[in-house]
């Protein structure tokens, strides 16, 4: 082998050996772009995703402020019906009782709350005829 052909040996392998370089430099410049825009995107999915989440927890806070209002509601519509009831119980007691001193009052009842067929007077009592107690006295009334 002359000295010619082991130059051109040598210049081949050194254009070789530039020729894989500049490919390995291009390669890994073009990995390092693509892999800055993933991480750009993976970046950007997770702000999206973290906007999500912030909005779920949002509204999760809502939910439960909501169902406590719900509660704080629920009882005083109890106490309100409590309070309903037991006014209904004092009403009726306070009739109740007013029936009662009627009852005392009135001659033609007698201890069991109940009214004598005739009045003391010898006229029908307002539940009829003294002849018979409990139908409506004939000839009376309009017309």
């Amino acid at each position: 082998m002359d000295s010619g052909q082991l130059l051109w040996i040598i210049i081949v392998v050194v254009v070789a050996l530039v020729i894989v370089g500049l490919v390995v430099f291009f390669g890994r410049k073009g990995k390092l772009k693509a892999d800055r825009r993933r991480a750009v995107a993976m970046r950007e999915k997770a702000e999206t995703d973290e906007l999500g989440a912030r909005e779920g927890e949002a509204k999760a806070a809502r939910a439960e402020a909501d169902a406590q209002q719900a509660n704080v509601d629920a009882e005083r519509l109890r106490r309100e019906a409590r309070d309903g009831q037991e006014e209904a119980r004092s009403v009726r007691e306070a009739s109740q009782e007013r029936v009662r001193e009627a009852d005392e009052l009135d001659p033609d009842v007698d201890a069991g709350g109940r009214r004598d067929a005739q009045s003391g007077d010898g006229q029908p009592g307002p539940g009829g005829d003294a002849s018979q107690p409990g139908r409506p006295a004939q000839g009376t009334g309009p017309g």
